[in-house]
Order: C-alpha cells, then structure tokens, then sequence
C-alpha cells in the first residue's frame, strides 16, 4: 500500500548561487508516520506538470504559475515575485493532494517529486536512515534534553557505585541495567541529532552555527564513550564472595598507603603550601592493583581525548582567524580602491567647475 500523504506545504525559500543564481522552494510533506522537507526550484516544477500532463488523462486541478519571461533577470532576490509563486506553487500541490482523482497524486513522478517512498520497506528505511525532522529550535531543545539523560547516567553509575560499597549488590546491579539502557538511548538519539544536523546545514544553516552544533555534537560523543568506558567497569557482582585471600590478590592497607604515597625520599627543601598524601576516594576504595591501574590508563585516555578535541578547536579558531585576516586585507583593498576613485572624481569635477567658469 501507498504511503498516504496528509498534507504539503511550501514553508520556505532560500536563494542559491550555484551553478547559476536561483530560487528554491522548501517543501514540507507530512505522513501519519513522518515528515520530511524538499528543496525543488521553479524548473523542476515546470517538469513535473509536463511529465503529469503527458502521463495523465487530463491536466492537473490547478494551473502551475506562469513564467514571466520578461523578469528572467530580476527573478533572482525578487522578493514579490518570490512570494507570488510560492503561493501559486503550494496552491498547485495542495490541489493535486486533496482532489477526489487520485491519478495525478498517485504518479511516480509526483511521488518521487516529493520525495515519497513507494513501498513499506522504503519507508521503514527512510524513516531509519532520517530520523526525526528538526528545526533550528526543536534540534537545540533536544540536545538540552540529551545533555539532561546523560547527567542521568551518570547519576546512575554513581548510584550503581555507592549501593555496591554498601553492600547492597542486587540494587547496584539494577542500578547499572538502567544505566545501560539510558546509555543505549542516548547513543541511539545522537546519531539522530547528527543527522538533524546534516540536514539543517543542507537547508542553509550558516557556517558558523554549523561549526557551533558541530561541536555540540562532538562533546555529547564523547560524553557517550567515557560513559560506555564506566558502564564497562562495573563492579563485579561475585567479587566479594569469590574475593581470593591471598595479598596479591587484594593489598593491605599499609601497601596501599605506601601506593598511593608514592614511597618517595624527603626532601630538604619545599616550596609553597606542603603536600598531603593522596586519599582514597568512592572510585578507587573497591579496586585492586589491576583495577587502579585500568582506572589510571582510562583517566590517561580521557585526557588524551580531551587535548586532541581541544587541539581540533583552536586548529579551527586559527583557520578562522586566518579567514577573517583576508576578508579584512580585501575588504580594505576595496575601500583604498574607492577612496581613489573618489580622489579621481572630485578632480574632474573640480576640472568642470573651472571649465564652467571660464565659459560664463
């Protein structure tokens, strides 16, 4: 069965240079299941009619707007003009969608015009492959709401951690499963967001509020796989009832203070406050030599990570530094270029007043 088109409405325009100056309608089709945007211009309109007017038994409902052959030129950045054919535009689609002959609806090449998937299995893979459709608002309101599930997460693996130092296994344990799924979740929504993202830079989101979403979504990534690496060194529900006695196996206090001490020489000579010996803390008291050490290499990673995503954002800053240099040398070329032609224009006409005078 066909997927059944609600409603369709152009609700945008843009204007684009490439390859050669036009104007492109944002077309918005709405399904029970989804909805989707299409950016069609004005001669892939033109197309389609005489694709439906060759293929069908009769013209569609509604008249496509006319070209205005004399305003080929000033179409572009036309803003009456614009507004004019968005209107007949929509009022074309609208009528071919709700009138009682579905032939013209039911053509392959109105579908594919906008963009309608032709069988159940299309549509589950366009709807997979999408995701939800956002707009500029509903895109930063959903990262708020991610930003939220992640603190969520960590609220749980913190939660899981302390019902396990208590003793309390099978609540740390649920503790934990919860944790997992909210990770899954957050993993899973995203994806979608980059995906938004996409699609929003594809309707002409500026480069700078790109490159800013950019990171936005970069820093939930990475907030995703540090806490994929915590969910993955969960405590071990049997450690406590299998813990071997040996002391390799768990150290002794005094090891572990000489451990975390560090076991240095005195020295004869401290500057500023002096240093007090390191403390255990919630995520180290439960470890043993192997798991401190898991623990120090992990810490390491996530350094490491957080230096490369800094490095990647003072290497872009730099390039827009180096972008915003060159518009500002142009951009005061262009102005010692007028201030010369002003010079030029002044003197001639300081040359015609004497002329004028000398003449009267």
């Amino acid at each position: 069965m066909a997927t059944a088109i609600q409603s369709v409405a152009i609700t945008g325009t843009k204007d684009r240079t490439s390859p050669k100056p036009h104007t492109v309608y944002e077309i918005t089709v709405t399904t029970p299941m989804r909805s989707w945007q299409m950016w069609r211009r004005y001669s892939e309109f033109d197309d389609l009619h005489d694709e439906l007017v060759k293929t069908c038994s009769a013209a569609p409902p509604a008249p496509l707007p006319g070209k205005h052959f004399w305003s080929l030129k000033s179409s572009f950045h036309n803003e009456a003009l614009i507004q004019e054919r968005k209107a007949g535009l929509e009022t074309y689609l609208r009528a071919i969608i709700a009138s009682k002959d579905s032939q013209w609806r039911d053509n392959a090449a109105f579908r594919q015009f906008l963009g309608v998937p032709t069988s159940k299995y299309q549509e589950a893979q366009a709807a997979k492959s999408v995701g939800p459709v956002f707009s500029t608002a509903s895109w930063i309101e959903e990262h708020s709401e991610l930003q939220t599930l992640a603190r969520n997460v960590r609220a749980s693996l913190n939660k899981r951690d302390s019902l396990w130092d208590s003793g309390d296994t099978r609540a740390s344990s649920s503790s934990n499963i919860q944790a997992k799924r909210q990770l899954a979740d957050l993993a899973d929504r995203v994806g979608n967001l980059a995906k938004g993202l996409q699609s929003l830079s594809e309707a002409g989101l500026s480069p700078g509020e790109l490159q800013r979403r950019t990171d936005m979504v970069t820093k939930l990534q990475d907030d995703c796989e540090q806490l994929t690496r915590i969910v993955a060194i969960a405590r071990n529900p049997n450690r406590r009832a299998n813990a071997p006695t040996s002391a390799d196996a768990m150290p002794s206090a005094s090891a572990r203070s000489n451990l975390l001490s560090g076991a240095t020489r005195p020295v004869t000579r401290v500057f500023g406050a002096p240093q007090h010996a390191p403390e255990e803390t919630a995520e180290t008291r439960p470890l043993d030599n192997k798991g401190l050490l898991q623990l120090q290499k992990q810490k390491m990673d996530d350094q490491d990570s957080q230096l490369d995503n800094l490095s990647a954002i003072l290497q872009r800053q730099m390039h827009i530094g180096m972008a915003i240099s060159t518009e500002v040398e142009e951009q005061n070329k262009i102005l010692d270029e007028m201030n010369e032609d002003v010079d030029r224009v002044t003197d001639k006409l300081k040359r015609g007043n004497k002329l004028m005078t000398k003449i009267s």
